[in-house]
Parts: structure tokens; sequence; C-alpha cells
């Protein structure tokens, strides 16, 4: 779970105005943050089947919001995959 100060990190790093916390860029951004943290928990605990259906769910969610800022804002979604090393 993201804590308040990495989550305030993350929407800084991603905003697109100083009251942005809603964008696709801002909500991939933060899915990110939690697909990382998961990952790492489930390294560790291989067999937790909750968390991984709940991984699972996020990149789909991520995914989704990837497709629809690459549609519709070209150029915000090549600095998020530079920023976050999203797709090779």
């Amino acid at each position: 779970m993201l804590n308040k100060d990495k989550k305030a990190k993350v929407i800084k790093k991603t905003a697109i105005s100083d009251k942005d916390t809603g964008s696709s860029a801002v909500q991939i951004g933060i899915l990110s943050e939690r697909i990382k943290e998961l990952s790492a928990h489930l390294k560790e605990h291989k067999k937790d089947n909750h968390s991984r259906r709940g991984l699972i769910k996020l990149v789909a969610k991520r995914r989704k919001h990837m497709k629809y800022l690459e549609r519709t804002d070209a150029k915000t979604f090549a600095k998020l995959v530079k920023d976050f090393k999203l797709k090779g």
C-alpha cells in the first residue's frame, strides 16, 4: 500500500497542473508504484494467490489507462513510458 508521501511524490512527478490528481497520467503513475510494491511482496510470499489476483487486476487497469492515453495524448504517453520504463 502506498503511503501519503510516496503517493504525493508520484502525483507531483506526473501531474499536469498543481491540482491534478485524477488524470490518466497520474493514475498510471500511482498504479505503477502499487504494482512495483505488490510485485516485491509476491517475490517473498509466492503462494499468496489473493494478492496475485489483485496484482493482475492492477496491471489490467493500468493497461486500459495506457491505451486511452496513447490514443488521446501521445506526447504524455511517451513521457510516462520513458519515466516509468513501462513499454519496451
